[in-house]
């Protein structure tokens, strides 16, 4: 039972003949010592929770304070990584553009030789064209000489019977036309 200081004001002993009753002032004072016992050590407890409720709040503001540190740091560290990473991303770059520069470079002093061997190999063409016609400008006024002397009395067919397989045509120089001989020296 809950005694209230209201309580301990308003309570009326009974009286006896030579004062009050000892059994019931006695039967009050347990009562009263029980209910301070019992608040001392509420009080006890309470002070005890604050104790601890204090530590922990101390406690949690300083992991606070250490937090925020730690926040500011890994701020500061990933704004220093991502700068880091944007030179890094610029010097790639740049080396990049250098490269393809030199790349380009290259392939065009390559497509100028190209173009170069291309263009030789096109006259070597022509000139061995202009050779092999020749060649064979010569050899076709050879085969159509009419200039070939053959005896008169003697027909192609008899010609060739009458000689053996190596001795069928004579020396061509004597039959050729100075221009044609000078054609074959080229």
């Amino acid at each position: 039972m809950a005694i209230t200081p209201i309580d301990i004001q308003q309570h009326q002993f009974k009286s006896q003949l030579f004062g009050y009753d000892k059994a019931g002032v006695d039967r009050f004072l347990e009562l009263v010592a029980e209910e301070l016992e019992r608040l001392h050590r509420q009080s006890q407890e309470l002070r005890e929770e604050l104790s601890r409720t204090r530590a922990s709040l101390a406690e949690m503001r300083e992991r606070e304070e250490v937090l925020n540190a730690t926040l500011l740091t890994a701020q500061k560290v990933t704004d220093d990584l991502r700068d880091n990473a944007r030179k890094e991303a610029e010097v790639i770059l740049a080396d990049a553009r250098v490269r393809g520069d030199q790349i380009v470079g290259e392939a065009e002093k390559r497509r100028l030789q190209l173009i170069d061997e291309i263009q030789d190999i096109k006259r070597q063409k022509v000139a061995f064209e202009s050779g092999l016609r020749s060649l064979v400008e010569s050899h076709l006024r050879l085969l159509n000489m009419d200039t070939l002397s053959l005896p008169p009395h003697k027909k192609p067919e008899e010609l060739s019977s009458d000689r053996n397989s190596s001795e069928k045509f004579e020396d061509f120089s004597d039959l050729m036309t100075e221009d044609e001989q000078a054609g074959d020296d080229k």
